[in-house]
């Protein structure tokens, strides 16, 4: 009997661990209550807001229509040790590319399994109970990853699967997906500021930047900004102007390349009464008209710069709305006591002068497919993302470590 060469031999075996049982209890779930919430908090407890059940609830009610949030449970002998973020989301070649400058008309769509959260940057889709040792759990997230993408043939084939935005110390202990035929591509950094020690205020942030950094905060964003009659205020009551943030938020929204979900106008106060006093929302003000708005969230020790809207016309007439909304995130973050400020993924410039620095991320991508998965990888590997330009705003003295 002839023997199979050993490259394929190779990957049939990897197939096999594939399919293999990781050894743990894995309890999967299409919404939250029908999983042990409290063994769900035991292993989220003091770690994310995005793993938290009020947040992930949430999302169930009032999140994108074209995503289905899917859960899992890992535990063994000793009881619960990770949780599992999931979605499902439906994808078509118009949630792709510049509006109105598509070629292909094809009606092509796609379901994809991501393991992680559409809505946010980071890594978002695995928590692991304190204690516990990544490495040793990751084989048994690739368990449920698979499994969930078997349960959902009756609803429709899911041929991709994504591990969304792993980071550095996330790279070695997942590194087990590489052998399971996942393929890694690294995407846009996070924009990531540290604060020197002694910033307790705005103020003391703008002392620490060089004189020439400093100038242009002033002459170029407050002063054109207050100048055009506008003001910075915080919103309380988000639920009176939802139908002003769902407009500012598309304008935004639908300029971007990628646009893979929509938010709905239910979206706004859904997440505000969720979040609490962890969350605070922000809008530029003219009159009594809103034309922008950012939202910051106090995520453990990092502040979170998330959404934004602004409105694009106030913006192309010389109104620096955008990078005035990133100064009041910035403002809020302080206040909150955060030293870690997380800007995202977008507009790497502006957020570099501010002092931001590239925080790498990446993500796992599988096709279940064996040709079309093969065809992944060298495909990936084409793929180009903006490289964040370097700035060294703050004095020589006051550089953040």
């Amino acid at each position: 009997m002839k023997l199979l060469p050993k490259q394929l031999n190779t990957r049939l075996q990897l197939r096999k661990q594939l399919r293999r049982a990781s050894g743990f209890q894995i309890a999967i779930a299409h919404r939250l209550r029908q999983l042990n919430v409290e063994d769900w908090r035991t292993v989220t407890a003091a770690q994310s807001f995005y793993f938290s059940p009020e947040y992930l609830q949430m999302i169930e009610v009032a999140g994108p229509a074209n995503l289905e949030p899917r859960y899992a449970l890992i535990s063994d002998d000793d009881g619960p040790r990770a949780a599992v973020c999931m979605q499902i989301v439906q994808v078509s070649l118009e949630h792709f590319g510049e509006p109105g400058k598509r070629k292909l008309k094809v009606p092509l769509t796609e379901r994809i399994l991501v393991c992680g959260n559409l809505l946010s940057y980071g890594q978002h889709g695995v928590c692991f109970a304190p204690g516990s040792t990544p490495a040793e759990l990751w084989p048994a997230v690739a368990d449920a990853l698979y499994r969930t993408r078997r349960c959902e043939k009756l609803d429709g084939q899911t041929n991709l699967i994504v591990v969304k935005d792993i980071l550095e110390a996330d790279k070695e202990p997942s590194a087990c997906l590489g052998k399971l035929s996942y393929s890694a591509v690294e995407t846009e950094p996070n924009m990531v500021l540290t604060l020197p020690e002694g910033v307790h205020t705005h103020a003391d942030y703008l002392a620490n930047l060089a004189s020439k950094y400093r100038n242009a905060v002033k002459s170029q964003i407050y002063k054109p900004f207050d100048a055009a009659g506008f003001r910075m205020e915080r919103l309380d009551d988000v639920a009176s102007v939802t139908g002003h943030l769902q407009d500012l938020y598309l304008q935004t929204h639908t300029n971007a390349r990628l646009r893979p979900f929509m938010l709905d106008q239910e979206y706004w106060p859904a997440l505000a009464a969720a979040a609490g006093a962890r969350i605070v929302f922000h809008v530029a003000v003219k009159g009594s008209h809103i034309y922008g708005f950012v939202v910051t969230l106090k995520d453990a020790d990092t502040a979170v710069v998330w959404h934004i809207g602004f409105d694009r016309e106030a913006a192309t007439n010389g109104v620096p709305l955008y990078l005035r909304l990133l100064h009041a995130s910035l403002t809020q973050s302080i206040d909150f006591g955060c030293r870690r400020v997380s800007f995202g993924r977008t507009a790497l410039a502006p957020k570099a002068r501010i002092g931001c620095r590239p925080e790498p991320m990446q993500v796992w991508v599988r096709h279940r497919q064996p040709l079309l998965n093969r065809a992944i990888s060298p495909l990936l590997r084409l793929i180009q993302h903006e490289d964040a330009p370097e700035y060294s705003p703050f004095k020589k003295d006051n550089q953040p470590l």
